[in-house]
This record gives C-alpha cells, structure tokens and sequence, in this order.
C-alpha cells in the first residue's frame, strides 16, 4: 500500500468543532447529488488537514480511498450495485485504528473518480506527527488485509491523505490522465511540482506556465501514464496551500482534468495539414458553405433532432439532480445579466468579429488565421504565403523586382470579407426562406380551421350537403335519404349567410397589400447580425488598415442590405472610419453606459461567493464598491483583490490609488520633455479634471470656447480616445463631457486635491494666462499709438469740438483702454494667487 508522504502545512486554524457523537456500528454515509457549502468558511485558503479546535485539541481531517469504483462510464452503474457492501467493509476496516482518537464521521462516495471521502476527525496536540502515526497505522491495516475493498472483489485499493479541500462535484468533468494544476499565486518551479505529484504515480510529461492573458491564472499540465493515478492527484492536492521551501509566497493549487483529445481536434488537423487534405475542388463555394454552417449551426451537434431527444428521454432522466444543481447558479447569473440575457434572447444568428484578438497578434498571417477562426473561413492555406514571400525574395535577387505573386494584407483580407458578404446573403436567404415556410404552415392551419367552422355553421344551419352521402344513399328518390336533389339557394340557410364576390375580391386585394408589407418587413428582419467589437486602434499599433478594410466592408453589408451591422466602440473618435465609407448617410449612434449600482453589488457577490467568500457587504463596504460604478474591469480587478486577501475597502482605495499614479504619467507625463509627446497640452488636461473634480459633467462648448482650448477640438477628442474623458452627445452634437470611467472621478478629485501637484499646476496655468495678458496689453499699447497718429493729422475745426458724432478712433481706444485695463487686473490678481500658491510649494508635503 502507498501512502504519501509528503510534507503537511498547517495554514490557518479552524473555529471550535461540535461534539460529535456516534457509536461504533452506526457510521453515517453520505450521498452528495452536488457540492455543499465548504467545510473551511473562511475567506484565505484553509488546509483542511489542519482544522483545529484550539480549545479541546480536536482536528479534522479527509481521506480519498481509491479504485473503489470504477472509473470508466461504460462500467460505473456496476459498480453502484455494490455500494453499501464496500463501504461497510471499509468502515469496519478502518474503525479498528484508535491511534489519537481516530473516529470515522462520514463516508463520501465519489462513484465519478472511483473513490470514497473519508471524514474523521482525531486529538492531538501536534497536528503533523499525529498524521504521520495515522498514516502507518493505515499501512499496517491495509498491509494485513491487502487493501482496501474494490468492486471487483480484490483487495488493491488505497487510502491518502487529502491535503486541499475536497470539491465533491457531478458536472460533466470525467476523469482523464491529463490534469491541469492552475496556480492561484506564484508560479510553482517544475522540479518541485513534479515531487509534489510523483507519489500519485509516474507522470509522463510536465509542462511549464505559459503566458496568459491579464486577469487569467497561469497553469501547468500534468500527464499520468495511468488513469487512477490522475483521479488521486486531482482529489487529494485540490485547493492544497503550497509554500516553497526558500520563500515566502503562498500559492493555491487548482486542479481539473484535461480532455485528451480536444474539441475540433480532427477539423483543425486537416486545416493544418492541407497537402494530405486538399480537395479538388473550387474551395471559395466550400468556405462560403462553411460560414453559413456557422452561422445557421449546421455542425452543431446540440441542434441536432436526434441529440435533443436522446438529451430530453435519456440523459435528463438518468441526472435527475442536474436541475437541481444549476438552479442556484442560473439565478444569480440572471441577476447579474438580466438585461443582457432578455436582449439576446429576441435577435437572429450574429457573427462577432473582435478587433482585439486581432491586433494581439504579431504577424499578418496570424491575422488571417484569427479572423477566418471567427467566421468560420474554412479552408485557408497560410502556407502559401510564406512560399510565395520566398520566391518574390528569390525573384528579388535575380530579376531585381519582385514576381507579384504574394498579396498584401489588404488584398487578403478584402478577398476573405467578400466571400463571407457571399455568406451572409444564403443565411439571410435561408431565414427568409424558413419564416416562409412557418408563416405558409400557420396560414393554412388558420384556413383549415375557418373552413372547419364554416361547415359546422352549415350543419347547425340544416343547409350541409355532403356528396359523398350520395354514394350510399343511391339516385334518384333514394338520394332524399341524403338531402335531396334539389339545389340549394341563400333562403335555405338564414343563419350562415354566403360572402359576396364583390367582398371575396376586396378581401383578397386586402390579404394581398397585408402579404406585401409583411414580405418586406420580413426580408429586414430576416437579415443575419454582424458585430464588430473592439473597433479602435490599438495604442502604439500600425493596424489602422484592418479597421479601414472592416468599416468598408461593414458599409457594404449595410448599403446592399445584406446584414445588420452593430459596431462597438469605447470611444466615438473611432467612429471617422466609418462615416468616411458613409459619407451621404449618417451613423446611428447609442452611447452605452456602465451597469446601475444594484447590478454592480450582484455581479460582485457572486463573483465573490463562486470563490467561497464571504459576500454580505456592510452599508460602508457598500459605498466604496459604487466608487468603482459600474466598469467591469474594476469590478473584476476589485473581486481578484478581494480573492487574494484584501479587504473591500483597501482593494477600493488600492485601484483609487492605482488610477491616480497611472493618471498623473498618462495625462502629465513623466517630465517636460514626455508632455510635449502628448497630444494635448498640461493645461488643458488640468482644467478638465479641475472642473470634473467638482461636478459630474461639463458643457462641451463651455469648455471648448474658453481658455486653454480656444477652439481646439482635436485635444478633447484625442482625450476621449485615450479614456480619461468620455463625451456625450445630443441628437448627433457633442453636448457634454464625462470622466472615462467612473471610478476617474476620484481618482480626480483625489489628484486636484493634492497640495502640492495642485499649486504646480495652478501656477503653470496662471503663467500661461498671464503671457497672453500681456501679450494683450502690448497689442493695444501699438494700436493706440498708431491711433493717436491718425488723430493727430485729422483734427477737426475749432467750432466742431464737442458737437456731433465721436469719431472712430476715439470709440477704438476707449475700447483698447478698457481691455488694457482688464488684463492688467488680471495679471495683478494672477500673480498674488502665484504668490500664495508658491508659500504652498515651499512648505513641501509637512
């Protein structure tokens, strides 16, 4: 029997334990349809091995017995038939070990993994010498009667130590060899993970942590040569709290199995091997008809008639508590994604094309390859181009010009877009064509049932007469037993009176008129969605011709009304590559705001309690997390803090914190020669978060007419490209002018509020005035010297002076001499401020 021996951390004591009580031939066991609330309540990581009950010297402890069941599906339902035998013989094995008062609480079964959780608890004092006795007195046990029991009727099992928590879970996970270990912390060192799971069993490969993107745990995979191997590892080291030998950082392992064979795994291996694969045929019908199957789910097996009734008689019946389990999750994501679940729910099928993906990439043919993988092009040959960049160097090199057979990213991705254009008209024509059908169906469903009624009017009426009677009553005199042979005229039926031709006519031109209309309505409706999300460049990015080339294509879609083209932005500056493809038309324009305060509480509570934390917030808590408003990268910032320790309101104040430093370099530069970089000047950065600062929006044209902007929409509109400012509009007019995200604004008011950055701000912006002042002053000082000039040579006569019209060089210099007057009040009153803000600057920050 192997028992792991690896080295027990205790990482944080446990509140008091109840007494538990029980005698020796009643031990419950437990059947867990879904995983209740955890055994560690607190909000760090929590050893479950070092559960402790301070007070009474009383731990908690799992095991994890393995291959007590099977763990193939095929075999799992055998297994089960002998369930209540295996574990009475392991809880009669295991009740004979008294070493440190060793009780057995439960016994968990674990049919999916093919084990049992073992729950007892002990007494002891040191908690890791007191295992190490358990764990050879569970040798000795299972040495003397060969192991544990199995379903098989051989004694093979295994007991060990579970030293995370564990998670008794019965989603659609299987076991696999391939576990993936997910590192809440700092990367673990290969050397050190491979000793950590070696004694599971012999591991065949281990991979290191890749890079991944923001907000995402880096993680390792682990592939064990044999499957059981891989269910123990799984079950006894998830949620374990590793800390290093020679460190002090802390990490929590997270495990999942791996499929071996992943999704689409076939598909992508004949586009990756195109020369095995190449078909011939023309590819352009092929990829056109691959980009419809996308859009209309021809090749998803879950619209499948055969797959929804097998799901609906078989698979529902035989988990009955998967409603169960998903309820709770269902209602609280509705919570949070109420608005966006209804919305979803009444549009056609969308393709969605995101921008992002596309300039994260670093080459053009990754480009390609990104963007065909969201419409689903299939196939495309990137192994052409860089054949032909070879022979157009080769071509180079010989001729001294290029052979013109490699095409620029442009062209390629023109060629790509107008074949998806191609597309998107056979799914539009296939919707059309569907709704027709439906209508058509509930047409002559609507007829059938009119005609039904008629009839029964008619019999009612005494006035039916239904030839097929003819044949049984006879001719003649013997047809009387039918109705007779006489015609029927309008007199003989009163009560259902016959409809005109004349009203038959105007109806049938009305069912005519109505039909058009809702042909064409129809056709608008049944035209596919096409969204385009990230549109904008990105900082430091020469992708500009990838956002030309989609707004041209989009424009092309919308002016030959081939689909719905919804394209999504943070900013409206973006919004000049797509009115320059639509210059006659303008843009509809929806400014999307951030998620309401309820909604913002919801989503971080259950984000916080999908990580088994504590979310009942206090009213103070409360206000902190509407600081951050509704964004959702603070509030997934502010959860993953949460998760890592911090208290909502330190995690508050550090992303307050974080904005202020990343606002000062962003909008100030680091130095002089880093702001005059940046496209907008200090001052008018300083003005805009003085006056947001202080309310939650400005006027647009308040701000542009007045000094630093004198006019200058381009510094407000490269603002609002880089985020510090967002501007509202008002039937297609700028009209007003926000923070960028709400939690800028006090990350503002925190930046205006700073003594001194604000004195060195102010004082800048007061010289800057007080140079034009003065440069006001000279100019009227010049032009009431040319003026008295002109004054001087035209005097008027001595019987004149005093009567008549002013002259206009008099009205111009006291027009000079008032505006002389004022600058030099303002200078005065600019440089006492100066005066002031300078003893500021001289006190420092004591």
């Amino acid at each position: 029997m192997l028992i792991s021996n690896s080295r027990i951390r205790l990482c944080q004591a446990a509140p008091q334990l109840p007494r538990y009580r029980f005698k020796c031939n009643s031990i419950s066991v437990h059947r867990r349809p879904y995983s209740e609330a955890p055994i560690n309540g607190a909000q760090e990581p929590v050893d479950l091995l070092a559960k402790t009950n301070v007070a009474n010297q009383w731990h908690e402890g799992w095991l994890f017995a393995d291959s007590v069941f099977p763990i193939q599906i095929a075999k799992h339902y055998i297994g089960l038939l002998r369930e209540e035998s295996l574990l009475e013989i392991i809880r009669h094995r295991l009740e004979h070990i008294k070493t440190h008062g060793f009780k057995i609480i439960s016994l968990e079964p674990h049919e999916k993994d093919g084990g049992v959780f073992i729950r007892f608890i002990y007494n002891a004092s040191d908690t890791e010498n007191a295992l190490k006795s358990i764990e050879r007195e569970l040798v000795e046990v299972a040495a003397k009667h060969g192991g544990l029991p199995s379903w098989l009727g051989l004694n093979k099992g295994n007991t060990w130590m579970v030293k995370g928590t564990p998670w008794r879970e019965d989603m659609d996970r299987y076991a696999s060899p391939i576990v993936n270990v997910a590192f809440d912390g700092p990367d673990i060192q290969e050397q050190s993970l491979y000793e950590l799971f070696r004694p599971f069993g012999r591991i065949r490969r281990l991979t290191v942590p890749t890079p991944v993107p923001a907000g995402t745990s880096r993680s390792s995979t682990i592939i064990f040569s044999q499957l059981h191997s891989a269910t123990i590892a799984r079950n006894v080291l998830h949620g374990f709290c590793y800390t290093p030998v020679q460190g002090t950082g802390k990490t929590l392992l997270r495990t999942a199995y791996q499929r071996p064979i992943q999704t689409h795994a076939i598909r992508d291996w004949m586009s990756s091997h195109p020369k095995i694969t190449l078909p011939l045929l023309v590819f352009d019908p092929i990829r056109s008809l691959m980009v419809q199957g996308k859009m209309l789910d021809w090749f998803d097996y879950r619209e499948f008639w055969l797959y929804k009734w097998l799901r609906t008689t078989t698979f529902d019946l035989l988990s009955p508590t998967s409603n169960h389990t998903s309820a709770p999750v269902e209602l609280a994501s509705g919570i949070v994604w109420r608005e966006r679940k209804e919305a979803a729910s009444t549009i056609n099928k969308t393709m969605v094309i995101d921008c992002r993906a596309l300039q994260n990439t670093n080459s053009d043919s990754q480009i390609v390859v990104s963007l065909v993988a969201q419409m689903g092009y299939w196939p495309v040959f990137t192994f052409l181009n860089s054949v032909n960049n070879l022979i157009d160097l080769a071509s180079v090199g010989l001729i001294g010009q290029k052979a013109g057979l490699n095409s620029s990213l442009e062209d390629q991705l023109r060629q790509i877009l107008t074949i998806v254009g191609k597309a998107l008209r056979g799914v539009s024509f296939s919707n059309r064509t569907a709704t027709r059908r439906q209508t058509l169906k509930r047409e002559r469903e609507r007829l059938e049932k009119e005609d039904q009624e008629r009839i029964r009017a008619k019999i009612k009426g005494g006035i039916w007469h239904d030839g097929r009677l003819d044949c049984v009553a006879g001719n003649g005199i013997m047809s009387e037993l039918g109705i007779g042979d006489e015609p029927m005229l309008i007199s003989d039926g009163s009560s259902t009176p016959y409809v005109e031709n004349a009203e038959k006519k105007l109806v049938l031109e009305e069912a005519t008129r109505k039909q058009s209309t809702w042909e064409e309505m129809e056709a608008v409706r049944s035209l596919p969605i096409v969204v385009i999300r990230n549109y904008a460049v990105k900082v430091g990015s020469n992708r500009e011709e990838l956002l030309v080339v989609l707004a041209q294509w989009a424009a092309t879609l919308a002016e030959n009304q081939v689909a719905h083209v919804i394209v999504i932005s943070d900013n409206r500056e973006n919004a000049k590559y797509l009115a320059k493809t639509l210059p006659s038309k303008p843009l509809n324009l929806i400014a999307l705001s951030d998620a309401d305060s309820r909604s913002s509480i919801s989503f971080v509570k259950q984000k916080l309690r999908d990580a088994d934390i504590d979310a009942d917030f206090t009213p103070k808590q409360i206000a902190h997390v509407e600081r951050l408003g509704g964004r959702a990268s603070d509030l997934e910032s502010l959860v993953h803090q949460v998760r890592n320790g911090q208290a909502v309101e330190d995690a508050v104040e550090n992303i307050i914190s974080r904005g202020v430093a990343e606002l000062r370099k962003n909008a100030f530069g680091d130095d002089v020669d880093d702001a005059k970089s940046l496209p907008w000047t200090r001052e008018q950065a300083w003005i805009i978060l003085k006056l947001l600062s202080e309310r939650e929006e400005v006027p647009y044209h308040d701000v542009l007419i007045d000094f630093p902007f004198k006019g200058d929409e381009t510094s407000l509109r490269n603002m609002e490209h880089a985020e510090l400012i967002s501007i509202g509009t008002h039937e297609g007019r700028p009209s007003t002018i926000r923070p960028g995200k709400p939690v800028l604004r006090w990350v503002f008011q925190r930046l205006v509020n700073d003594p001194i950055f604000r004195a060195t701000q102010e004082i800048f912006f007061n010289e800057k005035i007080i140079t034009g002042a003065e440069k006001t002053i000279k100019a009227c000082e010049e032009e009431l010297t040319t003026i008295s000039a002109i004054a001087s040579r035209t005097r008027l006569p001595w019987w004149q002076f005093g009567y008549g019209e002013p002259r206009g060089t008099s009205v111009r210099s006291k027009y000079l001499a008032e505006k002389m007057s004022s600058s030099a009040k303002k200078i005065g009153v600019l440089e006492k401020q100066n005066l002031e803000l300078k003893k500021v600057l001289a006190k420092g920050d004591s």
